[in-house]
């Protein structure tokens, strides 16, 4: 039996979409309140067989911070990819982040050294890689640091830390440091975002960069690590390296929109960062210019996939094969 976490998120749908095709006996835990239907959307975008196959899931209520919902879920449980996470660059959510992400993972981590577990994939984030250095792109043994890091990147980093007790208290572990995913729909969250700023054909671009990678990409190389006898390593997962700029051309382009032409200037940003505290304040929305975000849309952070790339002998797909597919699943479910 497979355990899977975060199953309705965009990795882990993608994820359990892939164990299920695999035939594999798959147990995915949900919250509540957690809207199930979207999973089996997200497997129609690519089976015609998708209604079947989400229904040989065996779906569980179970909060990762409730211990004896978890105990009852890891029952037979042999292998767990650990994909449940909360993201947020609100330094409000702070402590939430934490219960969810660091206290949830170290109740996974203690369940997996309590049961007979082969093998624990945790996806963390390049938020948890140290930064790079000009031009010398960044790797797995990059130090990190708490200057400029997000709340969420914190929370990732101290996530890993109880991932590597684990390793030390004999659970083989597998951790992956995917960029920002693209993938198709959740549009409301993470780089689902892009996607609409894309559409809006926006006029400036923000002057950093980071490194993006397929949905695809992501799962298939948790599940080949999974199946591997690499243990007790962690892994930068992204295809390329691209500037917002670029990533926000290849979006508008793939809409029929007109790409964004003017930098963004870093003064703007600075003025805009108070405003946004400010207006945070008065409405009760989120942070969405913090010092953190506002430094990673200054500059271009580059990373290394050199270590993946040979250790597994993996080819990437092609950036825009998963762009076109995605911008065309939200035309049809934006047509506004």
């Amino acid at each position: 039996m497979i355990l899977v976490t975060g199953g309705t998120g965009l990795v882990g749908s993608h994820l359990l979409l892939k164990l299920m095709e695999q035939g594999l006996q798959v147990r995915a835990i949900h919250r509540a309140e957690s809207d199930l239907f979207k999973v089996e959307r997200i497997f129609s975008y690519y089976s015609d067989q998708a209604s079947t196959l989400f229904k040989k899931i065996e779906w569980m209520v179970a909060d990762i911070n409730n211990i004896p919902q978890l105990e009852k879920a890891f029952e037979g449980v042999r292998q767990v990819y650990h994909c449940a996470a909360l993201i947020s660059f609100d330094p409000n959510d702070y402590e939430q982040l934490h219960k969810v992400n660091v206290e949830g993972t170290a109740n996974i981590v203690n369940l997996c050294t309590a049961n007979p577990i082969v093998k624990l994939c945790y996806v963390s984030s390049i938020a948890a890689i140290g930064k790079s250095n000009g031009e010398q792109k960044a790797t797995e043994e990059n130090e990190w640091s708490h200057p400029h890091a997000s709340v969420y990147a914190i929370s990732k980093t101290a996530a890993e830390l109880e991932v590597w007790r684990g390793s030390q208290e004999n659970v083989p572990v597998v951790v992956i440091n995917p960029g920002i995913i693209l993938g198709p729909g959740f549009w409301d969250s993470g780089s689902g975002q892009l996607f609409h700023r894309a559409h809006r054909s926006p006029s400036y671009f923000p002057p950093g960069g980071t490194g993006f990678v397929a949905i695809a990409d992501v799962v298939d190389i948790m599940t080949t690590l999974m199946e591997s006898d690499i243990k007790n390593e962690r892994f930068i997962v992204i295809s390329e390296n691209l500037t917002y700029r670029e990533i926000l051309q290849k979006l508008t382009l793939a809409m029929e929109k007109d790409p964004p032409k003017k930098q963004i200037p870093y003064w703007a940003l600075d003025i805009l960062m108070p405003l946004d505290w400010f207006w945070c304040l008065v409405t009760g929305n989120k942070r969405q210019l913090t010092s953190a975000t506002v430094f990673s849309l200054k500059n271009r952070e580059i990373y290394s996939n050199d270590k993946l790339i040979d250790r597994l002998d993996y080819n990437f797909e092609p950036l825009d094969r998963t762009i076109a597919f995605s911008t065309k699943k939200f035309m049809e479910e934006n047509p506004l």
